[in-house]
């Protein structure tokens, strides 16, 4: 299946460095950024939202952070997302149980791998995921008793930027480009 529509013929030469660097990155074609081309303001000012996603964040860590990226993914039912995010899942511990749980097919709190706080920060992304968004109050006072105001920026921001993401590949009718072995989950 293709995109809504084909990327333009002639992409603007300012364009094409941060293009090559995403294929670089993730080692095949991007075709979002080749898409955005066609409007270079959205170009730029999403490879300046990819580029400082949050990394290496001393209270937040690789794992907790891949597993709401995922958990977004799930919710928002982004194939591309989740081809995209799955990458590499094993290299963070990610257990099959783990996956069920983020794919709504077993209760997160059934799952003994999980951490509180990353329990928690699951729910949240779910939570962010969700329209209407409505955060109960209870669950509020019980995330920031587990993080700081600094972890709960960077958890929601990160899963902001996935619903971003999905929300536009969704529209332009980007599927999977095959970044990983999983991209059948979205549509199941």
């Amino acid at each position: 299946m293709d995109a809504f529509i084909q990327p333009p013929k002639n992409i603007p030469f300012y364009l094409r460095p941060g293009i090559w660097i995403a294929k670089k990155i993730v080692g095949r074609e991007v075709l979002p950024a080749k898409l955005l081309a066609w409007y270079p303001k959205a170009a730029i000012s999403s490879g300046i939202l990819e580029a400082l996603i949050a990394h290496h964040e001393p209270n937040l860590d690789e794992r907790m952070l891949k597993l709401i990226r995922l958990q977004a993914s799930f919710a928002l039912a982004c194939a591309f997302c989740i081809d995209m995010n799955f990458s590499e899942h094993t290299k963070y511990g990610i257990t099959e149980d783990e996956l069920a749980a983020l794919r709504g097919r077993a209760e997160i709190e059934a799952i003994e791998t999980f951490s509180v706080r990353e329990k928690i920060a699951l729910e949240y992304a779910r939570l962010i995921s969700r329209t209407p968004l409505s955060f109960p109050k209870s669950f509020v006072e019980t995330l920031k008793t587990h993080f700081t105001e600094r972890d709960i920026v960077i958890l929601a921001s990160t899963v902001a930027q996935v619903n971003y993401w999905s929300r536009l590949i969704q529209a332009l009718g980007i599927p999977p480009m095959g970044y990983s072995d999983y991209c059948e989950l979205g549509r199941g």
